[in-house]
């Protein structure tokens, strides 16, 4: 399925309004918590490694964003200090999370090698319960690529502006 997601670069918080066929309409704000949107994060991490349920994706299926909090709850991850070992079905959207997470520190800090990159994401993921997704040079040089191409955009737009971007799996 394919979204049209809008991310609006606020002032203390920054918008995002999904659209897609079967979708209904969606807006939310979330504050800001670095130097570009968590949420474009995992749009880049997802469709890189090829992720169907995360995020993104269960978005794309249908679920509503305020419920993806609560799917992961019952499935057993309410957050990663109090992890269990998750539900086949949330197994992505938890690997996808602990990988966002993992390229928001590199982005922000000093870009690790890709060894320790990936022996970083795997310890996050196994804290996690969830096998570490395949991360090889060519993924993490695209990750890392699509993510300062749209921050150096992103942090240079004035208030207000608008960057529509694209899902599909």
């Amino acid at each position: 399925m394919a979204l049209t997601i809008r991310l609006t670069k606020g002032g203390a918080n920054d918008t995002v309004e999904i659209a897609g066929a079967g979708i209904s309409a969606s807006r939310f704000e979330f504050p800001k918590k670095g130097p570009i949107p968590h949420d474009f994060v995992h749009l880049a991490v997802e469709q890189a490694l090829g992720l169907k349920r995360g995020f993104w994706g269960m978005i794309a299926e249908g679920v509503a964003t305020g419920d993806i909090q609560e799917i992961a709850k019952a499935g057993g991850h309410a957050s990663a200090s109090r992890a269990e070992v998750p539900a086949a079905e949330i197994v992505e959207l938890i690997q996808a999370e602990r990988v966002v997470e993992c390229f928001e520190a590199d982005f922000w800090g000093a870009p690790a090698d890709n060894e320790t990159f990936r022996e970083i994401a795997a310890v996050a993921c196994a804290h996690s319960f969830v096998p570490c997704p395949a991360l090889d040079d060519d993924a993490i040089a695209s990750i890392r690529a699509r993510i300062a191409a749209f921050a150096k955009e992103w942090m240079a737009a004035p208030t207000g502006k608008r960057f529509d971007l694209a899902w599909s799996a």
